[in-house]
């Protein structure tokens, strides 16, 4: 098999980034930079990382190789380093203090390359009473204040899979993080360490909802809110076939072209509670499709909800090619678009260790057939 350097084709073509392996945003933020173009090398330990989906599906590992080291082996973490000198931004998402017992903690890897990027993530950050606890999603946005807000239900608040913490809070600010260090070196020359916390993302993401607290438009009460489905015209609806369609016509001008299309009077609209009920029973007359129908196009702000595999089949999503199906399954084209330099998906996802020495030769790391030998590297 031979590898080469620069097949991406979006904005970051020309980037080279050193992903060393962990699970969940990190993977994440480096799938996101390779959509985007770059260059991204994934070091990992020999037989891989757990990912929950087995290696041929996991699309997080996509548009990369996979270079497989022993990190206990001091050549092999010589040859880490290697790549480190050529590198313009490093990934890690280990607790902590771990790369740096390594050999690979910040201070070893700006000596070597003083222009590096060197992206940390992790769900507590770097510093605080907790930054050495084991956590995951629902821990993180739990002390933040965004799960307690989450849902309609009163009695308890409801968490969205591993979305919002994770990749919302998590890999999305390491990524504008590695982007706005990588603009800043272009104008000092200088590396440094990006810290991205998913508490910090994540409280940051919920800055909406720390303004209509402090504006008093809002209180800490689930199912009261203007966006939480205290209002009717701001909730979730069931079919007559057990679907349900969301509803959010906010403004005035929308909320009435909802009760058009729905035969009711806005006048209803007086009465909070009248108007939920007239709503529900009006929508549990038709099934979802007969209403995605009636509402499609129309200023109503009324969408179906769907499955994902049915969201790929949505006449606006297919159009725009938001899904593609590839590599064995059903996976989410590059984001955002582009008008010059398109994203494109190069490889798929990688085995632990497939590309291990093409990898590393192809970013001139000297002694690959003595780290195969010796069992510091694995070629899968």
């Amino acid at each position: 098999m031979t590898f080469e350097l620069g097949q991406g084709t979006g904005p970051l073509q020309g980037i080279k980034v050193v992903e060393i392996a962990g699970i969940g945003p990190g993977p994440h933020a480096a799938t996101i930079l390779a959509d985007l173009g770059a260059d991204v090398i994934r070091v990992e330990r020999p037989g891989g990382a757990f990912t929950g989906t087995g290696r041929e599906h996991d699309f997080l590992t996509r548009g990369r190789p996979s270079v497989a080291l022993d990190l206990k082996d001091p050549s092999a973490v010589e040859a880490v380093l290697q790549l480190v000198d050529q590198a313009d931004v490093l990934l890690e998402g280990m607790r902590p203090g771990v790369t740096e017992r390594m050999g690979l903690g910040p201070d070893a890897c700006l000596e070597r390359n003083p222009g590096l990027v060197y992206g940390r993530m992790t769900g507590w950050g770097q510093t605080g009473p907790l930054a050495h606890a084991a956590g995951h999603d629902m821990n993180y946005i739990a002390i933040t204040g965004t799960l307690h807000a989450s849902g309609q239900d009163a009695d308890r608040p409801h968490f969205a899979q591993n979305v919002v913490g994770d990749f919302g809070g998590g890999s999305t600010y390491l990524v504008i993080g590695v982007l706005a260090a990588l603009m800043e070196r272009g104008r000092s020359g200088c590396g440094q360490v990006v810290d991205a916390a998913i508490v910090d993302g994540t409280a940051h993401l919920n800055m909406m909802w720390a303004a209509m607290l402090a504006g008093g438009v809002a209180t800490e009460r689930r199912g009261v809110n203007p966006l939480d489905g205290g209002l009717p015209n701001y909730a979730l609806y069931e079919t007559s076939d057990g679907g349900h369609l969301s509803v959010g016509p906010i403004e005035p001008q929308f909320y009435a072209e909802l009760m058009r299309l729905l035969g009711l009077d806005l006048a209803l609209a007086a009465d909070p509670a009248a108007a939920r009920t007239a709503i529900g029973d009006a929508i549990r007359t038709r099934t979802l499709v007969e209403w995605t129908s009636v509402f499609d196009g129309t200023d109503a702000c009324v969408a179906p909800v769907l499955p994902l595999r049915e969201a790929a089949r949505h006449p606006h999503m297919a159009a725009r090619e938001v899904f593609v199906e590839r590599d064995g399954g059903l996976q989410p084209a590059p984001a955002p678009r582009f008008s010059r330099t398109v994203p494109t998906l190069t490889t798929g996802p990688t085995h632990p260790g497939a590309q291990t020495r093409e990898a590393l030769e192809a970013w001139g790391v000297a002694g690959v057939d003595k780290l195969l030998v010796s069992g510091a590297a694995v070629q899968a």
